[in-house]
């Protein structure tokens, strides 16, 4: 079948719409108008072409749709062969196609792209700003709230730039396409009146806050998951004066410190040497040192029966922020893992492993210590700092305490297989705490943490006890890809948890109950629900859509910030959760650079909000969610 057919049916089916080509139009993305690329082997049928068969024999068990936790072979054919190509020699792919050879990893690009690398040319993301508009404000410093520096994703007012009132007449200014991509999870920021995100193909972007103009790109290892934080040394007589910075992270466990107004590169570092260590919770950053958590996919490479589960442990790295030296390094289990068990296939079992940290470490200054949630163990047995909050001391990384919320969650990919003796004997649930905590003052003057939860659940910790419960409430029924995902918001002592619940069997395993898809305000005094506001189900029969929130809310006074899985980002009133704006990001939406480009599911990052505009990216086309590759900027309808 020739790409452009095939793009034609899968934008039909993603999308629930077709989109004529106009000759008068922009120029098309590969989301969004289907282009004839003419290329040479399509002339061919692509199954009889030498990739078809090395893709079947070595990927096609995880990416036909046995494993949910792959991209779909549909969404794989949306990418360049490039793109393919670096993943399988370099990136994220590279252990699952270490059999095949350099030539052999092409042939498989070349396949499930269309056509030869030579075919495929990368538009430039945004024009170039010009000398007027590329200077930065330095009055316009990093704000202290968002991911890199508080979990409490709330922005006051005056930073915010905008009320309630304001928010009816949000209009889209401006919108870019991220070039060859499919997914956007970095959550942009906004700084000296730019926007900084990272992409999936690499590619972290500097652009004008006011008209989306590139003001600089820089091209990481990896896909940015991670936000771009923009950071300043502090100000004091025995500091030398450095310019403005940013940081983030790779999917391949690298972080970078780039010069903020230029993109120049300060430093980059390796913080973890395991195969399948990534970064996906953004660093954060506090008096002068990044805090790194650190995760992996090695609870994929699992899929592989005769892969040595496992042997990765999650980690907390800090680094100086100038520099990058790191200071320490300290795991969530500090044994290493050895040899417990030899399966029937001749593979061994490593344990204890796992306990990966997915999410942003919030810093507590008045107890000098940082708290992170963790993830499943990966192989039996499990211990007790899967699914567990911990606290780990700020000057050395030792571990101050840890309280355990679920017992016994070893789980890895090779559970969603038929017959797959790497799947742990617990065999799950898979409930981690994917979301940063929060740490919160009551009007007593008593300092709690809150933690939402996969398996659905919100819960306020007693600090003087070292994680002691003090309250919890239910929300949603939870799964994989369930309950708490990706992040709260606080406003006073009113805290909102998106669900992010999703249809049933489209998680992975079985499921108990109906899905409660939507958002919820907890008083955090009290643990009681103060609204609930369930989220109606516009999917209708859209292949990959679900109602339920993923990513992570943000908040300013009365008014949150979310985006939906469906493609909806929504205002939500904060007092009663009443909708106050919408927009659907699936339609077609000119960009910058004059391309038509789409979004889809939101997932990961939440919006940035900063003098009177609303940052968020959108697309998720991994895990059963709907592709897309926007940049999405809103302005008050005043704004110039």
């Amino acid at each position: 079948m020739r790409k452009s057919i095939f793009l034609s049916l899968i934008f039909v089916l993603v999308f629930g719409m077709a989109h004529a080509a106009d000759t008068a139009a922009p120029a098309a993305s590969k989301l969004g108008d289907v282009r004839d690329l003419n290329f040479k082997k399509t002339e061919g049928d692509p199954e009889t072409w030498p990739g078809a068969a090395l893709y079947k024999s070595s990927c096609g068990a995880c990416h036909e749709g046995q494993v949910a936790k792959a991209p779909h072979k549909m969404f794989l054919q949306l990418l360049s062969g490039q793109t393919i190509d670096t993943a399988l020699s370099s990136g994220l792919m590279q252990q699952q196609a270490s059999g095949l050879s350099a030539s052999q990893r092409r042939e498989v690009a070349e396949y499930l792209s269309g056509g030869p690398f030579t075919a495929t040319t990368t538009a430039s993301a945004a024009p170039a700003c010009t000398p007027g508009s590329s200077e930065f404000d330095n009055a316009r410093p990093p704000q202290r709230s968002g991911w890199g520096y508080s979990n409490t994703r709330f922005v006051d007012g005056t930073e915010a730039g905008m009320t309630a009132a304001d928010i009816p007449k949000l209009q889209l200014k401006w919108a870019m396409e991220f070039p060859d991509g499919l997914r956007a999870r970095s959550q942009p920021a906004i700084a000296y009146g730019a926007v900084f995100v990272g992409s999936h193909d690499g590619h972290v972007y500097s652009l004008g806050l006011a008209n989306g103009c590139m003001r600089w790109s820089f091209k990481a290892g990896g896909e940015v998951r991670t936000a771009v934080v923009p950071y300043e040394a502090p100000r004091a007589p025995n500091i030398r004066t450095l310019p403005p910075r940013v940081f983030f992270g790779d999917v391949i466990a690298r972080v970078y410190s780039l010069e903020a107004a230029t993109g120049k590169l300060q430093w980059s570092v390796k913080v973890d040497e395991h195969p399948n260590a990534t970064l996906t919770g953004t660093p954060t950053f506090h008096n002068g040192v990044i805090y790194v958590p650190v995760s992996s996919l090695e609870v994929t490479t699992a899929a592989d029966a005769k892969y040595e589960c496992c042997k990765f442990r999650g980690a907390i790295v800090a680094l100086d922020a100038w520099s990058g030296r790191q200071l320490w390094k300290s795991y969530t289990i500090v044994e290493v893992p050895k040899p417990v068990k030899t399966l029937a296939n001749g593979t061994r079992v490593f344990a204890p492993s796992g306990a990966p940290i997915w999410n942003s470490p919030t810093i507590d200054v008045k107890r000098g210590v940082l708290y992170v949630g963790t993830g499943e163990n990966y192989s039996s047995p499990a211990n007790d700092k899967s699914d567990a909050l911990i606290a780990f001391r700020l000057k050395d990384g030792k571990q101050v305490w840890s309280q355990q919320f679920y017992k016994g969650d070893a789980w890895n990919v090779a559970c969603m297989m038929q017959d797959n003796p790497n799947c742990p004997v617990e065999n799950g649930p898979d409930i981690d705490f994917g979301a940063g905590t929060i740490l919160a003052s009551l009007p007593s003057g008593k300092d709690i943490l809150v933690a939402g939860q996969k398996n659905g659940f919100v819960y306020g910790i007693d600090l003087d006890t070292h994680g002691k419960t003090l309250w919890k409430i239910k929300l949603g029924r939870g799964g994989i890809q369930g309950g708490i995902h990706f992040g709260m918001a606080l406003e006073g002592t009113r805290v909102y948890a998106p669900i992010s619940d999703m249809k049933d069997g489209r998680d992975g395993r079985p499921v108990t109950g109906p899905p409660t898809p939507g958002l919820n305000a907890v008083d955090i005094v009290t643990g009681k629900l103060l609204w609930s506001k369930p989220a109606d189900d516009v999917c209708g029969s859209l292949a990959f859509c679900d109602p339920g929130i993923s990513a992570a809310v943000t908040a300013i006074p009365g008014v949150l910030f979310a985006g939906h899985m469906d493609g909806r980002f929504r205002a939500y009133d904060g007092t009663n959760g009443q909708v106050l704006f919408e927009f659907d990001a699936k339609q077609p939406i000119k960009t910058v650079s004059g391309s038509v480009a789409h979004g889809g599911s939101f997932g990961g990052g939440g919006a940035a909000v900063r003098d009177g505009y609303v940052a968020v990216s959108s697309g998720y086309g991994l895990y059963l969610h709907m592709p897309g590759n926007v940049l999405l900027v809103f302005a008050k309808g005043t704004t110039p």
